[in-house]
């Protein structure tokens, strides 16, 4: 409590309390209102320093919550990505094995978002690293996911197509073949029959007499059906379908025409001597996606274990060719 000023008057010889003015009570109240917002202000200043706000401990709440979030799905995007490994390296190395179709390239699985930066939006944030790594990672997963489902599709055509895929592969031996007599040069290196200098031999001749038959080693169409003095002479290709064809050198004559569907094991035509040969045989040739491969490797259909073994040793032959 304030305490009371008196003055002495000497006329009435008494003190006489003073009443403070207007102007000297509205100094007091801007001091005393000063005073007591200082104190206020460090008293807060004092208190924030110490403790947390209501919205700064919400809003510490609400990040820690996002970083445990992000932890979390940052898990399941390792988890997802380890699933969809598993599922690639089973795609390339089983199913499309089995069915006989090309990995598919690293260069498209992982294929990037080139051009246009695609996250520009996502950018000038106090987040905006975490946002667009995040983004990213689900771009990724999201297009590699895309490429699998595809690569699905087209397995599921292929097994669709599975027996006429199986019709359709070269299977058995060109000409009748027993106790593999007929074998006279294989895949490789040999000494060409003319020009007496090595030369790779991209097929495997079968020596017969002329006019002993052909067969289709597969199911197809007559591709190509020409004559010829030179090079394989009377030349017969098939296409398979599923990038297979089979090549027929040196035949006497057709048993066949140009367009016409072919059964395995159907007469195609006959064993002869013409072209660039120095005796009646048949050349062979099995061409896949349009690269000549080794034909010892598709006649299992015609051999056991213990024969293939011996036309391998004998198409190993490094002897002389007769084309």
């Amino acid at each position: 409590m304030a305490k009371s000023r008196f003055r002495y008057n000497p006329d009435s010889l008494s003190y006489e309390k003073i009443s403070p003015g207007f102007k000297q009570r509205f100094i007091q109240f801007l001091t005393y209102f000063a005073a007591t917002l200082v104190i206020a202000v460090i008293y807060n200043v004092i208190f924030l320093s110490v403790f947390d706000s209501p919205k700064e401990k919400a809003l510490r709440r609400e990040n820690n919550e996002m970083t445990l979030q992000y932890q979390i799905l940052n898990k399941r995007f390792d988890q997802v990505s380890f699933v969809l490994k598993d599922m690639q390296q089973r795609d390339d190395n089983i199913y499309r094995t089995i069915f006989e179709a090309e990995p598919i390239p690293n260069s498209i699985r992982k294929a990037g978002f080139g051009g246009v930066n695609r996250y520009a939006d996502l950018e000038g944030y106090n987040n905006s690293n975490l946002v667009i790594e995040t983004t990213k990672k689900l771009d990724i997963i999201t297009k590699e996911v895309y490429v699998q489902s595809k690569s699905y599709d087209e397995l599921i055509k292929l097994a669709m197509n599975k027996e006429e895929m199986l019709a359709s592969i070269p299977a058995i031996q060109p000409i009748s073949n027993k106790n593999l007599r007929r074998v006279a040069s294989g895949w490789g290196y040999r000494i060409h029959p003319i020009y007496k200098v090595k030369k790779f031999h991209y097929g495997m001749d079968f020596t017969a007499p002329v006019g002993t038959e052909i067969y289709a080693t597969g199911d197809g169409v007559i591709y190509v059906e020409k004559s010829s003095k030179r090079g394989y002479g009377n030349e017969i290709i098939i296409d398979h379908g599923f990038g297979y064809k089979t090549l027929y050198g040196h035949m006497s004559k057709f048993n066949v025409k140009q367009g016409q569907h072919v059964k395995r094991g159907e007469v195609i035509g006959y064993v002869g001597n013409t072209g660039l040969s120095t005796g009646p045989h048949l050349h062979y040739e099995v061409i896949l996606n349009n690269k000549k491969v080794n034909p010892v490797n598709y006649y299992f259909n015609d051999l056991t274990p213990a024969e293939y073994d011996k036309m391998l040793e004998i198409a190993s032959n490094a002897g002389q060719t007769f084309d």
